[in-house]
């Protein structure tokens, strides 16, 4: 592992941002992203289950029930430390034992990404990343976020290092991602 490594791990709620700062940072720097629901995504499509919200939820519970609550945080937390990348991004945690093992890592650094529940439920429904996002009201975006691992999200803000607000522009969340990658670069 590079001595100079940093390990950038988002977490924050729904269409709040964490995948467009993942591929800036990919298109500006060539930073690799690890997310948890890859591993998740590739299940469904092998098992050819649809790649609904819904669908992924159930796959992540049915592991973590059988494989321990902190199985995914293993295999990311791996991946993550050996990558030989100096700059590497976590995207999409979710639960606070998500963290258990990147933070044994002094490398990483949590940051939770925050917008409002209106533009967010917009985001999703424009990107359409999971089946029927198009459709789905602002009401059953709000019930959506009363799942588990939502609801667990604002428990990780609480633990976050650094704290980056997007309702606005492109540009300044782009802004705000720089800033904190000189704060980490300075230590």
């Amino acid at each position: 592992m590079p001595a100079n490594k940093i390990i950038l791990g988002f977490a924050g709620d729904l269409a709040s941002g964490k995948g467009t700062v993942c591929k800036y940072l990919e298109q500006k720097y060539g930073t690799p992203s690890y997310r948890f629901s890859t591993i998740l995504r590739a299940l469904v499509d092998r098992l050819y289950i649809p790649q609904s919200r819904e669908n992924l939820q159930k796959i992540s519970q049915v592991l973590r029930e059988n494989f321990g609550q902190d199985l995914l945080s293993k295999v990311i937390a791996k991946d993550t430390f050996n990558d030989p990348h100096e700059l590497v991004a976590v995207e999409g945690i979710r639960r606070p034992t998500d963290l258990t093992y990147l933070k044994s890592n002094r490398a990483f650094h949590l940051i939770y990404i925050t917008a409002d529940p209106k533009i967010r439920w917009e985001r999703l429904v424009k990107r359409n990343e999971n089946t029927g996002d198009d459709k789905k009201t602002f009401e059953k975006f709000l019930e959506d976020e009363q799942a588990e691992a939502d609801r667990l999200i604002k428990e990780l803000g609480q633990k976050a290092e650094f704290v980056i607000s997007n309702n606005k522009t492109f540009k300044e969340l782009y802004e705000q991602t720089e800033a904190i990658l000189a704060k980490l670069r300075r230590r």
